[in-house]
């Protein structure tokens, strides 16, 4: 292929990666709403621009006939289907993938200095997708995730087994077994007992359903739509091994524990990994390296934990206002505080202490779910 052929290759590779980083940059600016990828999709079109203007526009235009172009009337079917807006943002990104590759190739005869920015340039496309991917896959798996539970492992197994079938009752969202205290057998078997009682459906009140007779006659609570089928997702704390071994939903990991990628070669591709942060550059981090969820904090002083530093609402504030991946502030959070946390803008909290320290932990996280899911 001649110069002038490449140069043919490198116009229309531009404006197609160019054109599909705008529809990509569109998607996740005003569907996911979300500012960190927003800009980072914005940045990686000024980038390519920066690389394709090392060749001079007037070679671009000379060498491009649009008219005798014989691949405009060439198309399948399945260029005129999209069935949701995720689909056109797929779509995009593929075209952008294989338009940086052909740019990458071609350039190596016209443009050998761009050769290398263009193969940068791709390979962080590919971080970015599976980060919206990420988004967009934990956003719905997520969706009426709002309280999370942090429990450990009980001052023994009957302690342990009635708490959890009190959150299970109170349906709550969300358990993470926190057992620093236990060896590892142990930890397992916990773990191994919390995923088998968390499966189970939760038990309607006492007297209420189960008999085919009319539960509003007996003054039963209206039944919430999907209880029944519905079970809190179930999180371990630190360790992926455990996670595997008992079947949980994930992992919870802190910003000394292991690597995000290590842990996900041991949960493998489905199971969800969350990441502690407590700074918005470790949230836009922790969003980019693959967690599926954020815990951020600490808001407030906890029962729990003992902070130095607390980021505090500010830190839920720029969160709120920049990702979209599902967060959860954490950190002395309570019936009392937890307004002030939806008003920085997260409707999604983890506690401890709050419930599990409450004379009754089931009415305490119910009136807490009540809350978040009002």
């Amino acid at each position: 292929m001649t110069d002038h052929g490449a140069i043919r290759v490198l116009d229309a590779s531009l404006n197609r990666a160019t054109e599909g980083l705008r529809v990509v940059e569109d998607y996740v600016r005003f569907v996911l709403d979300d500012r960190h990828l927003t800009e980072q999709f914005k940045r990686l079109r000024h980038d390519l621009a920066a690389a394709g203007a090392l060749l001079p526009l007037a070679e671009r235009h000379a060498a491009r006939d649009t008219q005798a172009d014989v691949g405009t009337t060439v198309s399948t079917p399945s260029e005129a289907v999209r069935g949701d807006a995720w689909q056109v943002c797929v779509a995009s990104l593929e075209r952008v993938k294989q338009s940086l590759r052909s740019l990458e190739e071609f350039s190596k005869v016209s443009l050998p200095a761009s050769a290398g920015e263009f193969e940068r340039l791709r390979y962080w496309l590919y971080t970015l997708e599976a980060a919206v991917g990420r988004t967009v896959d934990a956003v719905e798996r997520l969706a009426e995730a709002r309280l999370y539970v942090l429990i450990d492992g009980g001052e023994s197994e009957a302690a342990f087994v009635t708490l959890v079938e009190e959150l299970v009752a109170a349906r709550v969202d969300m358990i993470q077994l926190r057992a620093k205290g236990l060896d590892d057998r142990e930890l397992l078997s916990r773990a191994r007992r919390l995923v088998a009682i968390a499966g189970q459906p939760p038990a309607p009140p006492g007297g209420c359903g189960g008999d085919g007779m009319d539960d509003r006659s007996r003054g039963c609570p209206p039944a919430e739509p999907g209880a029944t089928k519905r079970a809190p997702l179930v999180i371990i704390n630190d360790r992926p091994d455990i996670a595997a071994l008992a079947d949980a939903d994930g992992v919870h990991l802190g910003q000394d524990d292991l690597r995000l990628k290590d842990a996900r070669a041991i949960v493998g591709p489905r199971r969800l990994i969350g990441v502690s942060t407590h700074s918005i550059d470790q949230a836009r981090a922790a969003v980019l390296n693959g967690a599926n969820y954020l815990g951020v904090g600490p808001t407030f002083p906890s029962q729990t934990k003992s902070f130095d530093e607390f980021p505090g609402l500010e830190f839920v504030r720029e969160v709120a206002a920049e990702i979209r991946l599902p967060a959860f502030a954490i950190g002395g959070i309570t019936s009392q505080n937890v307004g002030q946390v939806m008003a920085a803008g997260l409707r999604r909290v983890a506690v401890a202490s709050a419930v599990t320290a409450a004379s009754k932990p089931q009415a305490a996280a119910t009136a807490l779910r009540a809350v978040l899911h009002s």
